[in-house]
């Protein structure tokens, strides 16, 4: 089996390439810049917004899984072209090539539009997939964590001091660690009736979710810290977006649009959205992971 791959450099995605390579399964990927050789990957040279390349990418593949996404952008029109055109661009490259089956890595932001910029664009994207004619299943991850994510990193780094800056105290999230996100796009390639044009909300199965107080002292005791958490109403996120602009820039973190999401209280996976279990279920307790993860950025010299 082949599988066309977008995303391929990124957190997620390079996480998938190592959970297919332990599954026999080979891939061809879309990069930007060269790549080093990996004996189950062939390299796809191009991005979102070549339709000659993406085509290249799914020939001859069985299934594409889509998990390229802008996460941060400027503004709108950002989000909307590497989101909303770029999706559009691989579904019809599929369309050219005959590649049926298609499996989308949306967000659980898309559950909530109205909320940020990013959001919008995943919703709209998603639109798009189903309005495409394709063989598909949707993914709507929360928050994802693991070896290599440079987003909930800055919880784990800042950890380190004592002190957790949290999103107010009513809100509550999941989380899903990107080796079981990983897991699960793979079972989601062969389809059928039970998965086809679904949308799924997978976590790591603790019912509920996670608090913002009990998410914190989680990382915090993963970093060997019992932290002070602190709870930020969504004015004090916006000054603190406001300041991690002017101090990082471009590569800023917490951003104004990210704001409008972080400050909404439920972030929780939906019971009745979980993937049916006879197909897949998490392997990873989060306790665990999170302190996996923590040693990984000590032994990779990022913390």
């Amino acid at each position: 089996m082949t599988l066309a791959l977008t995303g391929a450099t990124g957190f997620v995605g390079s996480t998938l390439i190592e959970i297919s390579a332990e599954a026999g399964v080979g891939l061809k990927a879309l990069a930007r810049r060269e790549q080093r050789a990996q004996a189950s990957v062939e390299w796809v040279a191009g991005d979102l917004g070549n339709k000659e390349a993406l085509r290249r990418l799914v020939r001859g593949s069985e299934a594409v899984l889509h998990v390229a996404g802008v996460v941060n952008a400027p503004d709108p029109a950002g989000f909307e072209a590497g989101n909303v055109t770029g999706t559009l661009n691989l579904i019809e490259a599929c369309q050219a090539e005959g590649v049926r089956r298609f499996v989308f890595v949306s967000s659980l932001s898309a559950r909530e539009p109205e909320l940020s910029a990013y959001g919008a664009s995943k919703a709209r994207a998603e639109k798009v997939v189903m309005a495409s004619g394709l063989d598909w299943t949707i993914v709507r991850p929360p928050a994802i964590y693991g070896p290599r994510d440079t987003e909930m990193f800055e919880m784990f780094r800042i950890a380190r001091w004592g002190l957790m800056p949290m999103p107010p105290r009513e809100g509550r999230m999941s989380v899903i660690h990107a080796a079981d996100l990983s897991r699960l796009l793979l079972a989601l390639v062969p389809g059928g009736e039970a998965v086809s044009g679904q949308v799924f909300e997978p976590d790591d199965g603790r019912q509920g979710g996670w608090s913002h107080y009990e998410m914190a002292r989680a990382i915090g005791w993963a970093m060997g810290r019992r932290p002070w958490v602190i709870h930020l109403s969504r004015r004090s996120l916006e000054r603190a977006a406001r300041a991690d602009r002017m101090l990082r820039g471009d590569k800023a973190k917490l951003t104004a649009d990210r704001v409008g999401y972080m400050a909404h209280p439920d972030w929780v996976v939906s019971d009745g959205a979980k993937p049916p279990a006879d197909l897949w279920e998490p392997r990873i307790p989060t306790l665990e992971g999170l302190k996996a993860t923590a040693q990984w950025y000590r032994e990779s010299r990022w913390l």
